[in-house]
């Protein structure tokens, strides 16, 4: 089945992001995950590819919380960064991100994976690259994912209400180059992952968050929502 990623984006988004993207590489890219859909087992399915921007349209979006690979297992990755479907155990990276939280904001540690209630918020919850083949972590890396989201990092940028972008991970913040008005607010720490979440833990980064969002007089974000 032919999928044009342009024509599958929320509208909003397209005209955002449209004038970032060179067209022969988004051909290129959308002829790449059609096929790899239609030939091999892709999460997240294809009906949630562009939840992140479904669930936080651009005019709405406040916050940025970047990944980099969606989840390969079975029924875990559903077009939300971090996020996992209700009632899918939860990963080792975003037990992490919860227990910063709880810390954080003196809240309960979240019983579900699912973030939509952050993205409803206008939190958007995007990976670098938006599909991976089942059980192959990177798997669809460098094949133009990375300037397709680029754009929406840009498009965040163009916005004249302050946008504050959360980066974990040194794959992340090499984004931050992409901010460029002093208006917007960049966060950046080391990645919630086992193998660094001595150097996570204690940045408080849900504070920081909503302290940009206060100063510049934007409403603050109820990341204990998730836990309801």
């Amino acid at each position: 089945m032919s999928l044009d990623l342009m024509e599958s984006l929320p509208a909003d988004w397209r005209g955002k992001i449209d004038p970032y993207l060179d067209p022969i590489k988004v051909a290129a890219l959308s002829a790449f995950v059609s096929q790899e859909y239609d030939e091999q087992t892709v999460y997240p399915p294809r009906e949630d590819l562009f939840n992140a921007f479904r669930h936080c349209p651009y005019d709405r979006a406040r916050v940025l919380i970047l990944g980099q690979d969606p989840y390969h297992g079975p029924g875990q990755a559903h077009g939300l960064s971090f996020s996992v479907r209700p009632g899918v155990r939860i990963p080792p990276s975003l037990r992490n991100i919860y227990k910063e939280l709880a810390g954080d904001l003196d809240v309960s540690m979240a019983t579900t994976g699912d973030l939509t209630p952050w993205a409803d918020q206008g939190v958007l919850l995007l990976n670098a690259v938006l599909t991976v083949r089942a059980g192959d972590a990177g798997s669809h890396a460098g094949k133009g994912w990375e300037e397709f989201t680029d754009a929406a990092i840009r498009a965040l940028n163009d916005k004249d209400e302050r946008v504050v972008f959360v980066l974990w991970g040194a794959y992340a913040r090499k984004k931050a180059k992409l901010v460029t008005h002093d208006r917007h607010v960049v966060i950046e720490s080391a990645h919630p992952s086992p193998l660094s979440a001595k150097k996570f833990l204690g940045t408080k980064p849900f504070s920081k968050v909503n302290k940009a969002l206060a100063d510049a007089g934007e409403p603050e974000i109820r990341w204990e929502h998730a836990v309801d």
